[in-house]
Protein backbone atom coordinates (compact mmCIF):
# COMPACT_ATOMS: atom_id res chain seq x y z
CA UNK A 1 0.00 0.00 0.00
CA UNK A 2 3.07 2.52 0.70
CA UNK A 3 3.96 1.68 -2.83
CA UNK A 4 0.56 2.40 -4.40
CA UNK A 5 0.50 5.78 -2.24
CA UNK A 6 3.80 6.58 -3.32
CA UNK A 7 2.74 5.55 -7.34
CA UNK A 8 -0.48 8.05 -6.86
CA UNK A 9 1.66 11.14 -5.53
CA UNK A 10 4.08 10.68 -8.72
CA UNK A 11 0.91 10.82 -10.97
CA UNK A 12 -0.76 13.44 -8.89
CA UNK A 13 2.59 15.78 -9.07
CA UNK A 14 3.27 14.63 -13.11
CA UNK A 15 -0.55 15.84 -14.00
CA UNK A 16 0.05 18.66 -11.84
CA UNK A 17 2.90 19.97 -14.11
CA UNK A 18 1.63 18.68 -17.28
CA UNK A 19 -1.15 21.24 -16.70
CA UNK A 20 0.78 24.24 -15.37
CA UNK A 21 3.26 23.46 -18.60
CA UNK A 22 0.27 23.42 -21.17
CA UNK A 23 -0.36 26.58 -19.18
CA UNK A 24 2.79 28.54 -19.24
CA UNK A 25 2.58 27.74 -23.11
CA UNK A 26 -0.18 28.70 -23.87
CA UNK A 27 0.38 31.92 -21.69
CA UNK A 28 4.09 32.25 -23.95
CA UNK A 29 2.43 31.58 -26.86
CA UNK A 30 -0.28 34.19 -26.10
CA UNK A 31 2.22 36.62 -25.21
CA UNK A 32 3.99 35.85 -28.83
CA UNK A 33 0.87 37.29 -30.89
CA UNK A 34 0.15 39.89 -28.75
CA UNK A 35 -3.33 38.89 -27.39
CA UNK A 36 -5.72 41.10 -25.23
CA UNK A 37 -8.81 39.22 -23.41
CA UNK A 38 -12.01 41.24 -22.88
CA UNK A 39 -14.32 40.26 -20.41
CA UNK A 40 -17.65 41.24 -19.13
CA UNK A 41 -17.74 41.26 -15.49
CA UNK A 42 -15.25 42.92 -13.10
CA UNK A 43 -12.45 40.97 -11.74
CA UNK A 44 -12.26 38.89 -14.65
CA UNK A 45 -15.07 37.01 -14.82
CA UNK A 46 -18.32 36.27 -16.90
CA UNK A 47 -18.05 36.02 -20.64
CA UNK A 48 -14.96 36.47 -22.08
CA UNK A 49 -12.84 36.91 -25.74
CA UNK A 50 -9.37 36.82 -26.89
CA UNK A 51 -8.12 38.81 -29.44
CA UNK A 52 -4.93 38.86 -31.31
CA UNK A 53 -5.35 41.57 -34.19
CA UNK A 54 -7.09 44.82 -35.02
CA UNK A 55 -11.08 44.58 -34.77
CA UNK A 56 -13.04 47.12 -35.93
CA UNK A 57 -16.28 46.00 -34.45
CA UNK A 58 -16.53 43.45 -31.19
CA UNK A 59 -20.46 43.74 -30.32
CA UNK A 60 -20.99 40.49 -31.46
CA UNK A 61 -18.09 39.00 -29.09
CA UNK A 62 -19.65 40.61 -25.67
CA UNK A 63 -22.05 43.50 -24.98
CA UNK A 64 -20.16 45.01 -22.07
CA UNK A 65 -16.82 45.22 -20.32
CA UNK A 66 -15.74 45.82 -17.23
CA UNK A 67 -12.11 44.00 -16.91
CA UNK A 68 -9.13 43.13 -19.44
CA UNK A 69 -6.05 41.36 -19.10
CA UNK A 70 -3.55 42.23 -21.66
CA UNK A 71 -0.62 40.05 -22.20
CA UNK A 72 1.61 41.51 -24.41
CA UNK A 73 1.44 44.71 -27.10
CA UNK A 74 0.04 48.52 -26.80
CA UNK A 75 -3.70 48.11 -27.37
CA UNK A 76 -5.90 51.20 -28.09
CA UNK A 77 -9.25 50.35 -27.56
CA UNK A 78 -12.50 52.22 -28.64
CA UNK A 79 -15.51 53.37 -27.16
CA UNK A 80 -17.39 52.55 -30.57
CA UNK A 81 -17.03 50.62 -33.15
CA UNK A 82 -14.39 51.50 -36.32
CA UNK A 83 -12.33 52.90 -33.89
CA UNK A 84 -14.55 56.15 -32.96
CA UNK A 85 -15.38 57.51 -29.80
CA UNK A 86 -13.26 57.64 -26.45
CA UNK A 87 -9.91 55.95 -26.82
CA UNK A 88 -8.26 54.11 -24.22
CA UNK A 89 -4.60 52.94 -24.81
CA UNK A 90 -3.12 50.06 -22.35
CA UNK A 91 0.10 48.25 -22.27
CA UNK A 92 0.86 44.99 -20.78
CA UNK A 93 -1.11 44.07 -17.11
CA UNK A 94 -4.01 43.77 -15.54
CA UNK A 95 -7.07 45.86 -15.09
CA UNK A 96 -10.04 44.29 -12.96
CA UNK A 97 -12.18 47.28 -13.77
CA UNK A 98 -13.04 49.80 -16.27
CA UNK A 99 -11.69 52.73 -13.82
CA UNK A 100 -8.37 51.39 -14.23
CA UNK A 101 -7.85 52.21 -17.73
CA UNK A 102 -9.51 55.79 -16.73
CA UNK A 103 -12.76 54.03 -18.57
CA UNK A 104 -15.83 57.14 -18.84
CA UNK A 105 -17.76 53.29 -19.17
CA UNK A 106 -18.13 49.65 -19.58
CA UNK A 107 -18.40 50.25 -23.81
CA UNK A 108 -15.28 48.47 -25.74
CA UNK A 109 -16.48 48.13 -29.52
CA UNK A 110 -13.56 48.32 -31.46
CA UNK A 111 -9.59 47.85 -30.57
CA UNK A 112 -6.21 48.42 -32.85
CA UNK A 113 -2.44 46.37 -31.20
CA UNK A 114 0.41 47.91 -32.38
CA UNK A 115 3.81 46.42 -31.52
CA UNK A 116 6.37 47.57 -28.97
CA UNK A 117 9.10 50.17 -29.43
CA UNK A 118 12.47 50.87 -28.37
CA UNK A 119 14.97 53.54 -28.64
CA UNK A 120 14.64 56.95 -28.56
CA UNK A 121 10.96 59.29 -28.45
CA UNK A 122 10.89 62.95 -30.11
CA UNK A 123 8.09 64.93 -30.33
CA UNK A 124 7.02 68.58 -31.20
CA UNK A 125 4.09 70.74 -30.42
CA UNK A 126 2.56 73.67 -31.99
CA UNK A 127 0.57 76.33 -30.95
CA UNK A 128 -1.45 76.79 -34.29
CA UNK A 129 -2.52 74.33 -37.33
CA UNK A 130 -0.42 73.00 -39.95
CA UNK A 131 2.80 73.47 -37.71
CA UNK A 132 3.04 77.58 -37.08
CA UNK A 133 3.23 79.67 -34.10
CA UNK A 134 5.44 78.54 -31.33
CA UNK A 135 6.66 75.01 -31.20
CA UNK A 136 8.74 73.00 -28.38
CA UNK A 137 10.13 69.53 -29.14
CA UNK A 138 9.83 66.98 -26.30
CA UNK A 139 11.79 63.80 -25.62
CA UNK A 140 10.22 63.22 -22.29
CA UNK A 141 7.36 62.94 -20.39
CA UNK A 142 5.44 66.23 -19.32
CA UNK A 143 2.78 65.96 -16.87
CA UNK A 144 1.83 69.76 -17.42
CA UNK A 145 2.05 71.28 -20.95
CA UNK A 146 1.30 74.56 -19.54
CA UNK A 147 4.41 74.43 -17.50
CA UNK A 148 6.24 73.32 -19.43
CA UNK A 149 4.78 75.40 -22.93
CA UNK A 150 3.26 77.89 -21.32
CA UNK A 151 0.13 77.35 -23.55
CA UNK A 152 -2.62 75.33 -22.60
CA UNK A 153 -3.86 74.00 -26.76
CA UNK A 154 -1.69 72.13 -29.23
CA UNK A 155 -2.93 72.56 -32.09
CA UNK A 156 -0.64 70.73 -34.61
CA UNK A 157 1.80 68.05 -33.46
CA UNK A 158 5.07 65.86 -35.23
CA UNK A 159 5.46 62.92 -33.53
CA UNK A 160 8.96 61.45 -35.38
CA UNK A 161 9.93 59.09 -32.37
CA UNK A 162 7.99 56.59 -30.39
CA UNK A 163 4.42 55.68 -29.38
CA UNK A 164 2.86 58.88 -26.93
CA UNK A 165 -0.27 59.12 -25.55
CA UNK A 166 -1.62 62.72 -24.87
CA UNK A 167 -4.08 63.46 -22.05
CA UNK A 168 -6.64 66.38 -22.42
CA UNK A 169 -5.80 67.12 -18.28
CA UNK A 170 -2.75 67.13 -16.32
CA UNK A 171 -0.84 64.30 -14.45
CA UNK A 172 -2.08 61.80 -17.06
CA UNK A 173 -5.84 62.24 -16.73
CA UNK A 174 -8.73 62.86 -18.87
CA UNK A 175 -9.47 61.98 -22.21
CA UNK A 176 -6.58 60.01 -24.07
CA UNK A 177 -5.61 59.89 -27.38
CA UNK A 178 -2.52 57.63 -29.17
CA UNK A 179 -0.15 59.11 -31.01
CA UNK A 180 1.89 57.27 -33.49
CA UNK A 181 4.69 58.79 -35.57
CA UNK A 182 3.44 60.95 -38.59
CA UNK A 183 2.44 64.50 -38.78
CA UNK A 184 -1.44 65.50 -37.44
CA UNK A 185 -1.32 69.05 -38.72
CA UNK A 186 -5.17 69.36 -36.84
CA UNK A 187 -6.33 68.27 -33.15
CA UNK A 188 -9.32 66.40 -35.01
CA UNK A 189 -6.29 64.33 -36.50
CA UNK A 190 -5.61 62.89 -33.51
CA UNK A 191 -9.43 62.14 -32.89
CA UNK A 192 -9.75 65.19 -30.79
CA UNK A 193 -12.91 67.46 -30.35
CA UNK A 194 -10.45 70.28 -28.80
CA UNK A 195 -7.10 71.89 -28.92
CA UNK A 196 -6.68 71.55 -25.25
CA UNK A 197 -4.31 69.28 -23.97
CA UNK A 198 -2.92 68.98 -20.43
CA UNK A 199 -0.12 66.05 -20.10
CA UNK A 200 1.50 63.70 -22.82
CA UNK A 201 3.67 60.68 -21.92
CA UNK A 202 5.69 58.28 -23.90
CA UNK A 203 4.40 54.96 -23.99
CA UNK A 204 7.10 52.07 -22.70
CA UNK A 205 6.34 48.67 -20.91
CA UNK A 206 6.12 49.26 -17.49
CA UNK A 207 5.85 45.90 -16.48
Amino acid sequence: SRHTCRVGVILVHMEVATKCGWLNQREERRREKGEIIFYEDRNFQGRHYECSSDCADLQSYFSRCNSIRVDSDYWVLYEKPNYMGYQYVLNRGEYPDYQRWMGYNDNIRSCRTYPYVSGSYRMKVYERPDFGGQMMEFMDDCPSVYDRFRYRDIHSCNVMDGYWTMYDQPNYRGRQYFMRPGEYRRFSDWGSSSSTIGSFRRMRDFC
